[in-house]
């Protein structure tokens, strides 16, 4: 796939839990920053989407051609997903949220990269 855009998703999700954390450490809820970077986020998820697809018939195996595809479209839901529960939650732990919700983008992005690799 796309190596710079993994990359750089990789680390603009690593800045927004970044400011997730600082955000909890300080007791602050989701703000303006936070909604920024997680749309900077989307924005490279929905390139990497189609991309991806447009790809996707390198992949021989069906199974992990499969899980590839699911992964690409799990991966945009998470951090709308995120964002809504932490502005619903507005406690402490909406911060911790985020910070979850943007591990796990990391955590699909490195799926995807790797399924990739293996078949790609």
């Amino acid at each position: 796939m796309l190596k710079p855009l993994t990359i750089g998703l990789l680390a603009v999700s690593a800045v927004l839990a970044v400011i997730a954390g600082h955000h909890l450490v300080r007791r602050k809820v989701v703000d303006d920053l936070m909604i920024i970077v997680s749309a900077i986020i989307e924005v490279g998820l929905l390139v990497m989407l189609v991309v991806g697809l447009g790809k996707s018939g390198a992949i021989a195996d069906g199974g992990e051609k499969a899980t590839f595809i699911a992964y690409l479209f799990t991966v945009l839901l998470v951090l709308p997903a995120t964002i809504y529960i932490a502005i619903k939650e507005r406690g402490q732990w909406a911060m911790a949220i985020m910070v979850s919700g943007a591990l796990v983008v990391m955590i699909l992005i490195g799926r995807l990269q790797q399924v990739w690799s293996m078949n790609g």
